[in-house]
């Protein structure tokens, strides 16, 4: 056994040479893709996710294919004594690879792990008063992505955010949205889109509709989107996005524009799939 597990491990370090390491990831993936999704991960998802039954049955595959290539690539860590369960883990896979479907991805490559929380934590946040002088505070968090590679989260907030589809509120899609933002440096509310001749209109749009919270808010009228959207515009695309997934058609019927640049973004219409 010993031996057999030598020659197949000098195999694959034969394999990444002559490829190289591009090339050996993306077979390493689709062997990984390929594998039988486990009957204790479709339980979980029956049980937690009812957003998955509503999607198109080449969406599910599709779905728990890339589920299986995060899960083999990402490490998970608990924090103040929580123990991760499958449970966990999969369910943080599954909202977070919604937003890599119908396009090229190469699964969050600034990600290094996500840590877990056994609820809300309080955490630092310095804070420039204007004249230049930092200051420090503590405040409550529920979630959190760094652009140094973690992704932290509550766990009764992963939970929640999964049991309610239709909410508009969904943790894992928020982080991992900026996740995408800071693909390239700090969140700026304007992911890589792919080509430069889209960015111009992506601009366009997410500008107006950002200023157009605000206006909302200052008139105190009822948003569609939350008030935290309004703070910056990398917040504005994160909270965007989980009401893009969770509320398509409010967001449809009262920001065609915003639906329609995130529907091309993201490659997939929500709309569609109530």
């Amino acid at each position: 056994m010993t031996l057999l597990l030598g020659g197949l491990v000098f195999v694959a370090a034969l394999l990444a040479g002559l490829w190289g390491p591009k090339a050996w990831r993306s077979w390493r993936r689709r062997r990984v893709a390929q594998r039988p999704f486990p009957p204790a991960w479709r339980s979980i998802l029956r049980r937690r996710m009812p957003m998955l039954q509503r999607m198109p049955v080449d969406l599910q595959l599709q779905l728990k294919r890339h589920m299986q290539v995060f899960l083999a690539e990402k490490p998970f860590i608990g924090c103040q004594g929580l123990v991760v369960t499958d449970e966990m883990r999969v369910l943080v896979a599954a909202q977070a690879c919604l937003l890599i479907l119908n396009r090229p991805s190469e699964y969050f490559p600034n990600l290094r792990q996500v840590l877990m929380y056994p609820s809300a934590y309080w955490a630092d946040r310095r804070e420039n008063d204007g004249t230049g002088v930092q200051h420090e505070r503590r405040e409550v968090r529920s979630g959190e992505s760094w652009v140094q590679g973690q992704v932290i989260l509550s766990w009764p907030d992963v939970l929640a955010g999964a049991a309610d589809p239709t909410d508009g509120q969904n943790l894992v899609i928020h982080e991992f949205a900026h996740q995408l933002d800071q693909e390239r440096g700090r969140a700026t509310g304007a992911p890589f889109l792919g080509h430069r001749s889209r960015y111009a209109r992506w601009a366009a749009v997410m500008s107006s509709e950002f200023q157009q919270l605000r206006q909302q808010l200052a008139r105190g009228e009822e948003t569609l989107l939350s008030p935290y959207a309004a703070t910056e515009p990398a917040e504005f695309f994160a909270v965007a996005s989980e009401v893009f997934f969770e509320q398509p058609r409010d967001m449809a019927e009262r920001h065609g524009a915003l639906y329609g640049e995130l529907a091309r973004y993201y490659a997939v219409n929500p709309l569609a799939w109530a």
